[in-house]
């Protein structure tokens, strides 16, 4: 089982797809990195040597992947909550960031919806 980037590529998927599972790896940067290192795609990764997997670790460590990525996301976020941007304020609330209504359709980022009763109405006389 190849190992690369603290992930555990699975076993059985082309070398393209299998690239995908590391966060910020994408279909065209798995392309690269395998150009880059000079083996083909349609591969699978049970197949590849130690040689091979060395040579895609080398080309990775030049992309920001994994924790380094997040955590750059991370302190981009904190900065626009910082400077009280828009976006930062959205963020802070927790509610869309992208100029998407939130009167309806916004439940991924407000949760699930609490039903708050109505007062009953005061028996009249």
């Amino acid at each position: 089982m190849a190992r690369i980037a603290g992930i555990d590529l699975p076993k059985n998927k082309r070398g393209l797809v299998a690239l995908t599972y590391i966060f910020g790896v994408g279909n065209t940067t798995s392309r690269d990195v395998l150009d880059k290192a000079g083996i083909d795609p349609t591969k699978r990764v049970n197949t590849w040597s130690d040689d091979e997997i060395a040579r895609i670790r080398q080309v990775l460590s030049d992309y920001k992947t994994e924790g380094q990525l997040r955590s750059e996301i991370q302190l981009n976020i904190k900065r626009l909550m910082d400077i009280g941007c828009y976006r930062g304020l959205r963020h802070r609330r927790g509610l869309p960031v992208r100029g998407q209504r939130s009167r309806t359709n916004a439940r991924t980022r407000k949760g699930k919806r609490k039903t708050v009763a109505g007062k009953k109405k005061a028996a009249r006389k």
